[in-house]
């Protein structure tokens, strides 16, 4: 038997819908592999999951997709990977291959996907399983905790970044200041972007200064020069005009949540026109992940982050979202 931690219902992250639970130890599947789960990452996804923003898609999901482990067993006809190898699985547990988007190589919009801590159960248990052809084999440059936020706050915010097309020297505002935009502003900044955050907590306006942005501001304000491109990480939909409203002529703003509030309605002329994009952001690319892993490796990029032990899942949960720490938040599961 193993101990994970189980959404029985959803609700308030204070609330107590997620529980921790004993349920036998999973066996992989043909082309499966099973990790024994080192750390898990702690990701707004999660909390969006929990709360019910995100409608569960079983009963008793276990959460948890920036797992970092060690392939415990193999399934039949794995190929790829070996037993003991330190891999990572992410929030794309799956693509059907055979969808026209799939086809062309656009699998985080397949048509039939499977995402870890969703469809199939994640990483806040001591055992998971995984599609061999979707973990990563992690770069020696970052120990188990440092890699965990990078397997969907990087993963998902080197995306935006991308989505955003921030040009060469350009001007980049992040609207919100957690796991993800910390680790995109090292990134653009090693890319040569000037970067500017709005976020609503000074502790987090300092900490974006600590890292080298430009300039920190809270909500109320707006960046002190216009924007080529923003990203919004905040999942409030009236900052996507306030972002909107930054951007020069020809600007784009990516919107990286799965979830964002309502968004009110849009004032064309003054905030759409003179070709600024509005662009949304979908999961992920295998590319994407290995891109990512390559480019953190390769800038020095780190995560700031605070370890939890996997009894305090449901506290690492309510922290994310009372907004209690900064950076990324990481659950030791199994014991250093």
């Amino acid at each position: 038997m193993m101990r994970a931690w189980a959404l029985e219902r959803v609700g308030p992250v204070d609330e107590g819908g997620l529980r921790l639970v004993e349920r036998p130890i999973p066996e992989p599947g043909p082309g499966q592999v099973r990790i024994r789960v080192s750390v898990c990452g702690v990701c707004r996804t999660d909390l969006h999951l929990v709360e019910g923003d995100l409608a569960p898609r079983r009963a008793g999901t276990v959460p948890g997709h920036e797992v970092v482990g060690f392939v415990d067993q193999l399934g039949p006809g794995c190929e790829r990977v070996e037993r003991g190898d330190r891999v990572g699985a992410a929030w794309l547990a799956r693509s059907c291959g055979r969808c026209r988007f799939c086809a062309h190589g656009m699998e985080n919009l397949c048509v039939d996907p499977l995402f870890t801590g969703w469809d199939v159960d994640g990483g806040f248990a001591e055992f998971m399983v995984g599609d061999e052809r979707f973990v990563y084999r992690l770069p020696e440059a970052f120990d188990d905790e440092a890699a965990a936020p990078l397997l969907c706050a990087g993963i998902i915010g080197y995306r935006a970044l991308r989505r955003a097309a921030v040009p060469e020297g350009g001007r980049l505002g992040l609207y919100g200041f957690g796991a993800s935009a910390h680790l995109v502003a090292q990134l653009a900044m090693a890319e040569g972007a000037r970067v500017h955050v709005v976020t609503r907590s000074p502790a987090d306006q300092r900490f974006a200064l600590e890292l080298g942005v430009a300039s920190a501001c809270g909500n109320d304000q707006a960046p002190p020069e216009p924007l080529d491109a923003a990203i919004l990480f905040a999942p409030a939909g009236e900052l996507v005009l306030d972002a909107l409203a930054a951007l020069d002529r020809g600007g784009t703003l990516a919107i990286a949540g799965i979830h964002v509030s309502e968004i009110p309605p849009l004032d064309y002329d003054r905030l759409l026109f003179n070709e600024r994009d509005l662009r949304s952001v979908t999961a992920n690319t295998r590319a994407d992940g290995r891109a990512l892993l390559d480019a953190a490796a390769k800038t020095g990029m780190r995560a700031t982050t605070t370890r939890y032990g996997f009894d305090e899942v449901d506290r690492a949960l309510s922290d994310l979202s009372h907004g209690r720490f900064r950076g990324a938040a990481v659950v030791r599961v199994a014991p250093s």
